[in-house]
C-alpha cells in the first residue's frame, strides 16, 4: 500500500506544502528545515513566511504605550491589516514559485487568517477573507502542528522576542480545530523535540517521491532516520 501511495504521488510534482498552527508550535523552524531538506534532495524548494504583521503591530503598539495591537488599531483594523498583508505575502510566494518552478514551503497560509479571525471573535469578517483568499490554490499538503497552549506559551517566553497571552493561544488552538478545513490537515504532534517533529513531516512527504531512477535516493534522504 505504501508503494502504491508513493507511486501515485510520485507522478505529481510537489508544488506547495503549508505549515500552520498556533504561535510557538515550531512552524518557522520546521518550514526552514523542510525547504532545505527538499532542496538538498534534488527537489528545489523555497521558504516563504506568510506573516500577517501581528508581531510587527504588537511591537509598534508596545512602543506607543498600548498593551496589544487591538488597542492600537481596533479589532476590525487589526483583522483588516492582517488579512491584506497575509494575502499579499501569499500572492507573492505563489507568483515566485510559478516563475521558478520551485516547491513553495509556506510558513502559514490562508487557514491561519481564518483561525486568527475566529480567535478574535470576528467571524463576520471570515466570509470576506475567504472570498479574497479563494483565488489561492490549496497546498497539496497542509501540516497542522499541534502543541498544548501552555507549552507554546513557555516557548514564546523563552525566545523573548514577543509575547502572547494564554487566552489568545487557547482561542487560536480552538479556532484551528473548528475550521471546516480541519479534516484535510495532516496533524503533527509538535509538543516533543524538534528533531522528532522533523522526522514525522519528512516521513509523510516521502510518499510523494518516486522510489526508482535518479530520484530513488530522494525518498531515503527525506525519510526519517532510524534510531540506534
Amino acid at each position: 500500500m505504501v508503494r502504491r501511495l508513493r507511486a501515485r504521488r510520485g507522478r505529481d510534482r510537489l508544488r506547495a506544502v503549508a505549515l500552520i498552527g498556533i504561535d510557538g508550535s515550531g512552524k518557522t523552524t520546521q518550514a526552514h528545515r523542510l525547504a532545505d531538506a527538499l532542496t538538498a534532495a534534488g527537489r528545489p524548494a523555497t521558504y516563504h513566511r506568510n506573516a500577517g504583521g501581528r508581531r510587527w503591530l504588537g511591537r509598534l503598539a508596545y512602543r506607543l504605550g498600548r498593551p496589544e495591537p487591538e488597542r492600537l488599531v481596533g479589532r476590525s483594523g487589526l483583522l483588516a491589516v492582517e488579512s491584506v498583508l497575509r494575502w499579499l505575502a501569499i500572492a507573492a510566494a505563489i507568483a515566485s514559485c510559478l516563475v521558478t518552478g520551485r516547491t513553495a514551503v509556506m510558513d502559514r497560509y490562508a487557514a491561519c487568517q481564518y483561525a486568527s479571525i475566529r480567535a478574535h471573535g470576528g467571524q463576520r469578517w471570515e466570509r470576506l477573507a475567504r472570498a479574497g483568499y479563494r483565488i489561492f490554490p490549496s497546498p497539496q499538503v497542509t501540516f497542522l502542528l499541534t502543541v498544548d497552549p501552555a507549552e507554546a506559551y513557555r516557548r514564546i517566553e523563552r525566545r523573548g522576542t514577543d509575547h502572547e497571552s494564554m487566552g489568545w493561544l487557547t482561542a487560536a488552538d480552538t479556532a484551528y480545530r473548528t475550521l471546516p478545513e480541519y479534516p484535510t490537515f495532516v496533524l503533527i504532534d509538535a509538543g516533543g523535540p524538534a528533531e522528532e517533529v522533523t522526522r514525522r513531516i519528512r516521513a509523510h512527504l516521502a510518499g510523494w517521491l518516486p522510489p526508482d531512477g535518479g530520484d530513488a535516493g530522494t525518498a531515503e534522504r527525506l525519510a526519517p532516520q532510524a534510531r540506534p
